[in-house]
């Protein structure tokens, strides 16, 4: 799950702000806090090889969608809808999910699948609701909802 955490991450290289970017983008110990946190991860393999993984955080009276990750080498193979689909299949409450700001190509595939994009007021409202992010991160990001 590390690994693949950390290869999916590098095409947000550039997207991030260069102030919240670092290497591996999520340290063991980052990923540690975030299981302790509630975090329930799945994942998807084919051939005994992990693909992809995507989280899911109960929060209440919502549900957040977290750290949605398909390695480099598998993307475009429909590995995060089939993801995205099996988790939402669990909670029957409304579903939130933060990504950079920048990130299109993340916010396209959330689209895709029902979501829309929140107003900038309530994208802040939300992720210091839900989230446990800086201040910077909240200013660079967007919430979608479902």
């Amino acid at each position: 799950m590390f690994s693949i955490i950390n290869d999916a991450a590098r095409a947000y290289k550039g997207i991030i702000p260069a102030d919240r970017w670092h290497e591996p983008y999520m340290p063991m110990p980052e990923l540690e806090a975030q299981l302790a946190d509630g975090i329930v991860f799945s994942g998807c393999e084919s051939g005994g090889e992990l693909l992809g993984v995507m989280g899911i955080q109960d929060k209440g009276e919502v549900t957040l969608i977290r750290h949605a990750y398909v390695k480099t080498s598998a993307r475009r193979q429909g590995i995060g809808e089939k993801l995205l689909q099996h988790l939402e299949k669990t909670t029957r409450k409304p579903v939130l999910i933060g990504t950079w700001r920048d990130a299109s190509w993340a916010i396209r595939f959330y689209e895709k699948n029902g979501y829309r994009v929140q107003s900038a007021d309530e994208t802040a409202r939300l992720l210091r609701k839900y989230w446990s992010i800086p201040e910077r991160q909240i200013e660079t990001s967007v919430v979608l909802a479902k």
